[in-house]
């Protein structure tokens, strides 16, 4: 059996482990700054003491782990991880491979006394899900130094704002900037996390290498028309907002396929909502995504033209609220580089892909290259408890990454010599 074989069996059982961890016995839940948060860092912390590293948690409560280099005083770093924390009723491997996987890997170096050029760090971020207090990525934007003041008053659904959870867990608000790092001397970025799409498997391979995360806009609309009695208001009198918003939203999926976006309605509210009324207010949600900023605004112009002309012939308002904006993120060519040749090494047609779903490379963009390897999920089902990943395809990611990591030291040793 090979070490890389060995090193994917012991993952993926302490990811059977660590998806035990969860503030509800229904279902995998684990929050940002709650008791589970905390007991899963401190498994992660042990395991990564096994695997021969020092550990630490910084001001924000992410946890970090590292394979120091004895041959490089004041050495440079690489940093591999993902998140801990999940979303309620979520899956077992989003994020927690991305964490668990690397620290594998750091095993393995740590075994055949491989020293390295740089320090091999490895972060499991406490929160990119933002499940808790509703604002996403906290764990690593605390890294880039982007903590508002204003987010202390942020609220959970126990109205516990985000400062005194903190204070709950042993942390201070106002010292998250100590957990902000410099980018001087920081070589990247790479993480691994499952896919949470279809593609790999459709295309029949274990792994991918990511070419750039989408930009995300988000917005309320509301509809406002006319309330009535369903069966006086004749039909050619009627301001429905329910059927406007209906139309709005159909123009929404036509026009996304028609510019080669993704774009979501998720949520719908309906007022007043009664079986014998006519819908004087609906409101809906839009997420649209692309790779490319341009290519997504473009789209969304489209969309908000389309939807301006069915309100003004139907008869109806139409207001709209941005509620979120994430530009997109292009992988650094270098690193993808990088795991492209590992991956072809080993094997398997090199296949590279957007991600459309949002991850902490996205945050860490602002500090250094970022690179991402995905791992082949089973029917791209994701945050959702039928979630699932093959230790076949943990031993492919593992030696990805095992590749990629000694294919970064090689002109690291260089310019040391030099």
């Amino acid at each position: 059996m090979s070490a890389f074989k060995t090193q994917a069996e012991q993952v993926m059982q302490q990811l059977q482990e660590l998806g035990t961890i969860s503030q509800s016995p229904q279902y995998l839940d684990r929050r940002y700054l709650t008791a589970e948060h905390a007991s899963a860092n401190q498994l992660v912390a042990n395991w990564m003491h096994q695997a021969g590293m020092q550990t630490w948690q910084d001001a924000a409560a992410n946890l970090w782990g590292r394979l120091a280099s004895s041959a490089v005083p004041d050495a440079p770093r690489l940093i591999l991880g993902s998140h801990l924390d999940t979303v309620p009723n979520g899956g077992k491997y989003d994020g927690m491979l991305g964490v668990l996987a690397p620290i594998a890997v750091a095993q393995l170096l740590a075994q055949q006394a491989i020293s390295l050029p740089f320090h091999l760090d490895i972060v499991g971020f406490g929160d990119e899900e933002g499940s808790r207090f509703g604002s996403t990525l906290l764990g690593s934007r605390a890294l880039v130094g982007n903590w508002p003041a204003d987010w202390a008053e942020l609220t959970d659904e126990n109205n516990i704002t985000l400062a005194q959870a903190m204070q709950n867990a042993g942390l201070d608000f106002t010292q998250v900037h100590q957990a902000a790092i410099s980018n001087e001397n920081l070589l990247g970025y790479i993480e691994l996390h499952i896919e949470q799409g279809p593609v790999l498997e459709h295309e029949n391979l274990p792994v991918g290498i990511v070419s750039a995360i989408a930009g995300a806009r988000r917005f309320e609309f509301t509809v406002t028309g006319m309330a009535g009695h369903a069966g006086t208001v004749p039909m050619p009198l009627r301001q429905d907002a329910l059927a406007a918003a209906s139309e709005m939203i159909l123009a929404v999926e036509a026009l996304a396929v028609k510019n080669q976006v993704v774009a979501t309605v998720g949520r719908i509210n309906n007022k007043p909502n009664g079986v014998n009324v006519i819908a004087g207010q609906s409101q809906f949600s839009l997420d649209i995504r692309s790779a490319s900023d341009a290519q997504r605004d473009e789209a969304l112009e489209h969309i908000m033209l389309a939807m301006e002309d069915i309100a003004q012939r139907r008869g109806v308002q139409l207001h709209h609220q941005q509620t979120h904006e994430a530009d997109a993120v292009s992988c650094d060519p270098s690193l993808q580089s990088y795991l492209r040749d590992a991956v072809e090494q080993n094997g398997i047609r090199p296949f590279t892909l957007p991600s459309g779903a949002g991850h902490d490379a996205m945050a860490m963009a602002h500090l250094c290259p970022v690179a991402m390897l995905f791992t082949r999920c089973d029917k791209g089902i994701s945050h959702h408890p039928a979630e699932a990943i093959t230790t076949a395809d943990i031993e492919v990611s593992l030696q990805v990454l095992f590749d990629t990591i000694m294919a970064v030291a090689e002109p690291t040793k260089q310019k040391e010599v030099m």
